[in-house]
């Protein structure tokens, strides 16, 4: 998905929920666990943002800015922490990836499907 070294960029991902998950996802987003908003941003993302469409099918869309050096470095750091480990479990089973053969969060980006950003202002 990214390169080693990049500096900062916006980044759009995608997949779906279970419609039996609704809830529960969005009570564990506010309550998100301290350990990993604080790994989320140690690992250099910022202005991260979930949103839920219903329509026609449950499907969250995640926006954030990367704005460090080395976006393989900081996701690879944020994989190995065990409380990152035990969110992703937890969210894992709610969600339904979009990408084939994807096993979840901890296998790497492939989990959230990719989008390419096409238009920006600010």
């Amino acid at each position: 998905m990214a390169s080693a070294t990049q500096g900062p960029r916006r980044v759009g991902q995608w997949l779906y929920l279970k419609p039996e998950c609704i809830e529960e996802y969005k009570k564990c987003h506010a309550e998100a666990w301290p350990e990993v908003l604080e790994q989320i941003k140690d690992s250099n993302i910022r202005d991260y943002s979930i949103y839920l469409s219903l329509s026609p099918r449950p499907t969250l869309f995640a926006s954030f800015k990367y704005v460090g050096d080395s976006f393989d470095a900081d996701m690879t750091r944020m994989a190995a922490n065990p409380k990152v480990q035990g969110w992703w479990r937890m969210t894992d089973g709610m969600q339904e990836s979009p990408v084939e053969n994807a096993t979840g969060s901890a296998s790497g980006p492939g989990w959230w499907g990719q989008t390419e950003e096409v238009f920006h202002v600010d």
